[in-house]
């Protein structure tokens, strides 16, 4: 129950991520910055790569677990 609740919550911040990650937009519009902050930015993205390649790690794994019949 709870990991079912877990992976669930584990989903949604995955599908935030890749959202924010949108090709053509960048995050300049999504933060309110006119890309004045080059460096900053790019922090940014690098961050939500790595955040969303350890959720997915997280959720892949959780999966795995979950198939596991009680």
């Amino acid at each position: 129950m709870i990991l079912n609740i877990l992976a669930i919550i584990i989903a949604l911040v995955l599908i935030i991520l890749i959202l924010l990650q949108m090709q053509g937009s960048g995050l300049s519009s999504a933060f309110g910055g006119g890309g004045e902050f080059y460096r900053s930015r790019q922090s940014i993205e690098k961050l939500l790569v790595l955040a969303t390649a350890i959720f997915s790690i997280i959720f892949g794994v959780l999966s795995i677990i979950l198939l596991i019949p009680q």
